[in-house]
């Protein structure tokens, strides 16, 4: 059985440390550089049409490297709000590389936190972070990582978009901790789909669904592994019963959700 990997090479070992105390939005990280760079990158995208790197992420690797193996992962769903208005706006062109830009510069954001991209589906953004060896310090990063994606997309993304006169850019974000097992959809080791099943990938997908826009929504088994910092900046929701009815597995109780505040 293949060891789970360490954090990638481009983050930082003492980002790792601030993270473990709480520190900012993103450890170490520098947010301005992030957002000056994902300003010229839209900016050129919409006036010369700039091509991201579509290149294989490094998910894809990992996944079919640990295929039928169950790991503990944090799951995280990242919605674009309003994509069907935008379509009814916009020439197809320009929605085409705006919802591009959107995706690529939150894969950006995921991969700078040490996770991975599983994939993009219409204007939704797939992400996982794996935490077999440091779940409290990954639920921290991941986290933050929500944090800087808003980040991102109100001080970076929307004002460039604002020039052009074009809809601003809202997220909805969820996220679930737990053990997911990865699968193969056929026998061609190389070319056959690969994913990953699991409650936390459900939870992370109904959650999101229920979030408001740019709000930042968390289950219970990773709220309960955040620093206290980061813990304050959540309250528990509280939905109607039809809205919310899943059970713990263990407790049996309502399962909690968590929403930091705005």
């Amino acid at each position: 059985m293949s060891d789970p990997p360490s954090p990638p090479k481009d983050v930082p070992t003492k980002n790792i440390i601030d993270m473990m105390l709480g520190g900012g939005k993103s450890g170490t990280l520098d947010t301005e550089s992030l957002i000056k760079e994902t300003q010229k990158r839209v900016w050129s995208s919409l006036k010369k049409g700039y091509e991201y790197d579509y290149s294989v992420d490094e998910s894809d690797k990992f996944l079919r490297n640990h295929v039928s193996q169950k790991l503990h992962m944090i799951v995280m769903f990242v919605d674009l709000v309003g994509s069907t208005d935008m379509a009814l706006l916009l020439p197809p062109e320009k929605l085409g590389i705006i919802i591009s830009s959107f995706s690529q510069e939150m894969r950006s954001v995921i991969r700078h936190h040490g996770g991975y991209v599983l994939k993009y589906v219409g204007d939704a953004v797939i992400g996982y972070f794996i935490a077999e060896e440091s779940p409290l310090v990954v639920s921290d990063n991941a986290v933050n990582c929500a944090r800087t994606m808003i980040d991102i997309i109100e001080r970076g993304i929307n004002p460039i978009l604002s020039e052009y006169d074009y809809p601003e850019l809202r997220v909805k974000i969820g996220m679930d901790f737990g053990e997911n097992v990865i699968v193969r959809y056929g026998a061609d080791e190389v070319r056959s789909h690969v994913d990953i099943l699991g409650p936390a990938v459900s939870i992370a997908a109904k959650i999101t669904a229920l979030s408001k826009p740019n709000q930042i929504l968390v289950g219970h088994d990773i709220y309960d592994k955040l620093h206290p910092n980061l813990k304050n900046l959540f309250e528990t929701v509280e939905w109607p019963d039809n809205h919310w009815s899943y059970q713990d597995k263990k407790t049996g109780k309502l399962y909690r959700v968590y929403a930091m505040h705005a």
